[in-house]
């Protein structure tokens, strides 16, 4: 097997710019001119001297340890040798020594013709594209992941012949089984490789064509996976049938996390897929099971419900520990604002806990725990955890847009504006994620403080939010969408919005994170204040605004005094209460009063001429309260509503076309009745 990957250097360079960074002097005077170009794009300066970057070490410097060393020449058949070296290498990166880790794997590899340092390397390069969601990083990632597959593919079992594949022996547990270690590790690489080439395929892509190209790389991803996890279950059916315990120990643990966090993700974000799109997916075979995703992924670092500290400690883990750890918390405590099956707060704890002994100033842990503390409604607590995290690191700045988003939505939770806004601005100067949504953030806020100095500025950042929209796939993106309507509503209203901060709030759940006191001292008396507004031109409402959106106005300031309402009477269930608070609303007399609000939503939502999702969004509020309060059928039958196709914002005359946020809507919508069947709270 050639030890050597053929590149095309033209097209690499226009992919990525060069990095050229001595190897260590280790015998080899292989030139490396021809290895890909790495990314520097979105990140300030290129990547030839760590310090350009903000590192303040050398990996010198970060040494405890002399690292474990790469052997050279490379030998495809002693592959395996480069997993000390790699697990080195992510310790560096987890511990936000980013530069260090890119500086330790460019020296021991640089022609990337190591498989593990190649695939390695080109995470590192999806992590830094996603991160900045610019042009060229996206193709520069995209060109190393790309490499990457092909160094694994060099390291794979050759194909069967036609009779052996016509008799199924070229897949399953028995060819696997008739691998090499190395060939196997391969198989698992190239599926790696592979879902992070058409994972930021699909992110880049402009068309449908290139979406279908990369969503069938995910399909013989998802196909590898399943084979491996095949193998990996017959294997340990054998040893215990042998009595050797539960599990094959001659299956090194370096693999045995692989398997676990392909097999795990591939059968929760099977089982995250809406209700339609499922249904076509099973007709080819695949089905999620998020339990037995979420067990995989548990397994791979030894966690259970039962104990506080994992079974498998940093000695004896494999190489994906870590990347398992940080999957279970993407989703308990990211994923859980669209769905409640399987969420577990507790079990996140723990696994921060853990890691963050092991890594203080570790950024993607420190993120995890501002999150795990906004989902707990303790937002204050969040920002001091976010900007912890910023302060860990500065050699990525694009982690910090993570920060600032988290940040403004903890500083609406606390009604906190001007913090708030002042992340908003950070993100539009220097985020390329959505500037439209960034955009309009800082204008919908502006427009809350009020005064003629910032109605200005808002209806300059206004007029800007709808050419700042991107797509993927050749299709608009929701929340851009729904931004871009909002501000040439704004326009055409000549600069009136209601309650502008207080909307932007609910849609990223900082109402639900919101403290109760925020709730009654900050957030409620602005609704109040709106609704007087209203109440004046009730009789003649074509005295308001000039005739336009007074409907709209009403029914949005009913919905939101409903939500807040609803969360006075029953806080989010994962919200740690103050035991000292005092509330000057009863849970009963709260929730009639929401109950009220939703129901005048539901009596005027006819007269809506622009803004009809707040009726459908009403329905599902309505029925989230419903399920609190014990009255299970009656919230089923508004959930079902929000399904029914039914035109529940207009009159008989007939539905007035797709509404805003409708695909997030019927998502959190499905998700809730899941929840009702299995009684969760809600």
């Amino acid at each position: 097997m050639s030890t050597e990957i053929d590149v095309d250097a033209a097209q690499l360079a226009a992919l990525a710019s060069n990095l050229k960074l001595d190897a260590e002097d280790d015998g080899d005077t292989t030139d490396s001119s021809s290895a890909p170009a790495t990314n520097s794009t979105g990140f300030g300066t290129p990547v030839t001297d760590p310090t350009s970057l903000g590192s303040t070490k050398s990996l010198s410097t970060v040494k405890e340890a002399p690292p474990p060393t790469t052997k050279w020449p490379y030998v495809p058949a002693a592959a395996l040798d480069d997993l000390p070296p790699l697990a080195f290498a992510l310790d560096l990166f987890l511990k936000s020594q980013m530069v260090e880790s890119e500086e330790f794997c460019h020296s021991n590899d640089p022609k990337k013709e190591r498989m593990y340092f190649a695939t390695g390397y080109g995470l590192i390069q999806c992590v830094k594209a996603l991160m900045s969601y610019e042009d060229e990083d996206l193709l520069a990632a995209i060109g190393h992941t790309k490499h990457g597959n092909a160094v694994a593919t060099q390291h794979r079992k050759r194909s069967a012949s036609l009779p052996w594949r016509l008799a199924g022996w070229s897949s399953g547990a028995g060819w696997i089984k008739g691998m090499t270690p190395v060939e196997r590790h391969a198989e698992l690489v190239y599926a790696e490789s592979l879902f992070e080439k058409a994972l930021l395929g699909i992110v880049y892509s402009g068309d449908w064509l290139a979406f279908i190209k990369e969503a069938l790389n995910m399909r013989t991803t998802i196909q590898v996976y399943r084979q491996l996890g095949k193998y990996v279950d017959a294997m340990d059916a054998e040893a215990r049938a042998r009595g050797e315990g539960p599990e094959d120990k001659s299956i090194d643990p370096h693999f045995r996390t692989g398997v676990y966090l392909g097999v795990g993700m591939s059968n929760i974000i099977l089982s995250l897929m809406p209700a339609k799109l499922l249904t076509i997916v099973e007709l080819f075979g695949y089905k999620g099971d998020r339990q037995l995703g979420l067990s995989l992924l548990q397994k791979a670092g030894g966690w259970s419900t039962d104990a506080s500290e994992p079974a498998i400690s940093k000695e004896e883990e494999g190489v994906r520990r870590s990347i398992c750890d940080m999957a279970l918390l993407i989703f308990h405590l990211v994923l859980s604002s669209i769905t409640y099956d399987c969420i577990d707060i507790l079990m996140a704890q723990k696994i921060l806990d853990w890691n963050l002994k092991r890594y203080p100033n570790g950024v993607f842990f420190l993120f995890g725990q501002g999150r795990l503390s906004l989902c707990r409604s303790q937002p204050r607590r969040a920002i001091e955890c976010y900007q912890k995290a910023m302060s860990a690191q500065n050699q990525y700045r694009n982690l910090h847009h993570i920060s600032f988003w988290e940040m403004a939505v903890s500083n609406l939770a606390l009604w906190e504006i001007k913090d708030s806004l002042n992340c908003w601005r950070n993100l539009a100067k220097e985020s390329t994620w959505s500037k439209a949504c960034y955009t309009y953030g800082s204008a919908a806020l502006l427009l809350q403080l009020g005064g003629e100095e910032n109605r200005k500025e808002a209806m300059k950042l206004m007029a800007d939010v709808p050419t700042l929209r991107q797509r993927i796939a050749g299709k608009s993106i929701p929340l851009e969408k729904f931004v871009a309507r909002k501000a040439r509503k704004c326009q055409s209203q000549e600069g009136r919005l209601a309650l502008p901060a207080l909307e932007l709030a609910y849609i990223f759940l900082g109402i639900a994170h919101a403290p109760r006191s925020v709730i009654i001292d900050c957030m409620l008396p602005r609704v109040d204040a709106q609704l007087a507004e209203l109440r004046t031109h009730e009789r003649d409402t074509v005295k308001y605004g000039g005739g336009r959106g007074y409907w709209d106005d009403w029914c949005l300031a009913r919905f939101l005094e409903g939500v807040c309402l609803r969360y006075i009477a029953y806080p989010d269930p994962d919200a740690l209460l103050d035991p000292d608070e005092v509330v000057p609303i009863s849970q009963a007399d709260a929730a009639a009063r929401a109950m009220k609000a939703f129901e005048a939503v539901f009596a005027n939502g006819t007269k809506i001429e622009l803004d009809h999702h707040v009726v459908y969004y009403a329905h599902f509020e309505y029925g989230r309260l419903l399920a609190c309060m014990g009255d299970t059928a009656g919230a089923r039958k508004q959930l079902e509503l929000v399904f029914s196709g039914k035109p529940l914002e207009v009159n008989a005359a007939g539905k007035k076309g797709k509404y805003s946020l409708e695909s997030a809507l019927h998502m959190r919508t499905h998700a809730a009745l899941e929840a009702l069947e299995r009684n969760k709270r809600l």
